[in-house]
């Protein structure tokens, strides 16, 4: 899988003068646009599209202090329509416009080249299943909140803060399959995993019920990768849910599908130690 993604990231080098479709990485990848834009994002930190993007500047900052070209033909040869566009981008990226860049010799800032390669560290294993699951709903409450990729997300507490006990106890009651008891599920998040980008996040039991009063996911038949973790809260589910990204599907014949990402976490008296449960909608890889 790395291999595949190292020829995806030379695909994007030979074509950075040209428009780049995510639907051909994903083939270079052998896998799904949504898999490797999620996995991508997971592995870079950064967005397919926000990377490809700090390229393009990268390369097209070279070709403005090199000074062979004028700096329209420079703007239109990496995407842009007109001078201005191009300058704001430019300036965007590299803090200064195009024109004084070329003045001035100024620094510019430079966007490296990704590769990927595995690095093994410590000794120790994920504990996951395989589980296939028939169609079922996620009821509970339902916001819109910004992702928070370390410590607690403050706009989540505030919601589940704001669900009185009486309706948790109407949720909790809902609950009749695996994974068990009241859980937390992200959905409807946008194609990068970036900071501040926005999805759905359910307080919510899986169930067969569907009652009209609480919001409610439909959730198809489909297979499912199961982790577990053990330790400190919040950063066990956080670690986990990098980790399955960064080390357990790039070497395992699956990828993610569209659907809920699901946890189910259990902490201790305190506060402080968590046991982690995380359900990531997958399929298997063919071919």
């Amino acid at each position: 899988m790395l291999e595949r993604l190292n020829q995806a990231m030379e695909y994007i080098e030979r074509h950075l003068d040209q428009r780049i479709e995510v639907t051909e990485l994903a083939r270079i990848a052998v896998t799904s646009e949504y898999h490797f834009r999620r996995l991508f994002s997971a592995l870079a930190g950064v967005p397919l599209s926000e990377y490809i993007r700090r390229r393009r500047l990268t390369v097209a900052g070279a070709e403005v202090l090199a000074g062979a070209e004028t700096l329209l033909d420079v703007a239109v040869r990496y995407g842009y329509g007109s001078g201005e566009a191009f300058a704001r981008a430019f300036r965007a990226v590299h803090g200064v416009g195009p024109g004084e860049a070329r003045r001035t010799g100024a620094a510019l800032r430079a966007q490296p080249r990704l590769s990927f390669r595995l690095i093994v560290e410590g000794s120790g294993s994920m504990r996951y299943r395989i589980v296939e699951k028939d169609a079922f709903h996620l009821v509970g409450r339902r916001a819109r909140v910004p992702l928070v990729h370390e410590g607690m997300n403050p706009a989540i507490v505030e919601f589940v803060k704001s669900v009185d006990k009486e309706t948790v106890r109407r949720i909790e009651a809902l609950s009749d399959q695996e994974p068990q008891g009241i859980v937390n599920a992200s959905d409807n998040l946008a194609g990068s995993r970036a900071e501040g980008t926005e999805l759905d996040y359910w307080y919510a039991v899986a169930t067969g019920a569907a009652p009209d009063d609480l919001d409610v996911l439909a959730v198809p038949a489909g297979v499912w990768a199961v982790f577990e973790s053990s330790g400190p809260f919040p950063q066990t589910l956080q670690y986990l849910w990098r980790d399955v990204f960064t080390l357990w599907f790039p070497s395992n014949p699956y990828r993610s599908r569209p659907g809920p990402e699901i946890s189910r976490t259990r902490l201790s008296d305190d506060g402080s130690q968590a046991d982690a449960e995380l359900w990531i909608p997958v399929e298997r890889v063919t071919g």
